[in-house]
């Protein structure tokens, strides 16, 4: 090829445009990467907030899961009870909250941890969450109660270990701590008993250690620092300014429910050894 004929190449200089295409290229391909990523995401939320509703995570779905894992330690028809004394004392939360004007969510059974329940909030005040607090150890209270009569009416042993399980779940979750029961009927007395609960809680986990008393002592401390915090503010004094009667009566249904659940306990507290469960 004649010199006079070879193309002419000139150096691409910033701005002469002659690089724009390869700029182009590669802001196409960023713009896509990030479509893509961003349709990943709104799938990513949009599959967690459809998992509840979905049947595997479903109330009965998740009480089978508790079931099969249970009955691992305790056998079949042992974890079948146990089981559903824990859905009854969550459905006393549930109603309450419902005649509170608050929607509640079925409760959510987690293997070795108990079961769970999801609303808005507590209530409009410290005694709406008293009552919310208390309904479950009440109605978990009268449910074991059917354990009971069937192990004075026959003497089996086995009636007996679920009426003491049941007994037994519905006194720990009175513990004067957030975020169990007590804790919550404790908001309509004084914050002064949650720092009481917490500091009885930490001498147990010392004592007796267990996960379970961890991550309580965890997220306990952590919404127990969060309301003392804010128990002064407006906000905080508002929710917290219920009438004295009130507080008597909270108090009283509390009192009670501690004698009679460790009597329960007492009475049905099989020695071991003793008994086949």
């Amino acid at each position: 090829m004649e010199a006079h004929e070879r193309p002419q190449i000139e150096p691409i200089h910033p701005g002469s445009g002659r690089g724009d295409g390869l700029w182009k290229r590669i802001g196409s391909a960023l713009a896509a990467i990030g479509l893509v990523v961003a349709k990943i995401g709104a799938k990513a939320k949009l599959l967690l907030v459809a998992l509840p509703k979905l049947k595997l995570f479903s109330t009965s779905a998740s009480m089978l899961v508790s079931i099969a894992a249970y009955q691992l330690i305790f056998g079949w028809l042992f974890s079948i009870g146990f089981v559903l004394l824990l859905l009854l004392h969550e459905l006393g939360h549930v109603f309450q909250l419902r005649r509170e004007g608050i929607k509640a969510s079925a409760p959510m059974f987690i293997p070795f941890m108990g079961a769970v329940i999801s609303a808005r909030s507590m209530g409009d005040d410290a005694a709406a969450e008293a009552r919310v607090g208390l309904a479950g150890p009440i109605l978990g209270s009268i449910a074991t109660l059917v354990p009971l009569g069937i192990w004075l009416a026959t003497g089996d042993d086995f009636w007996r270990a679920l009426a003491f399980i049941g007994f037994f779940l519905n006194l720990f979750n009175l513990l004067p701590v957030l975020p169990l029961d007590g804790g919550r009927a404790m908001a309509a007395l004084s914050p002064w008993v949650w720092l009481v609960g917490f500091a009885g809680l930490v001498a147990m986990a010392f004592f007796f250690p267990s996960p379970i008393l961890l991550l309580i002592l965890l997220f306990g401390g952590m919404e127990s620092w969060r309301r003392w915090k804010a128990r002064k503010t407006p906000e905080g004094r508002a929710y917290h300014r219920i009438p004295a009667r009130t507080r008597v009566l909270v108090a009283a249904v509390y009192l009670l429910l501690i004698v009679a659940l460790a009597v329960g306990t007492s009475v049905t507290h099989l020695p071991r050894g003793l008994g086949d469960v």
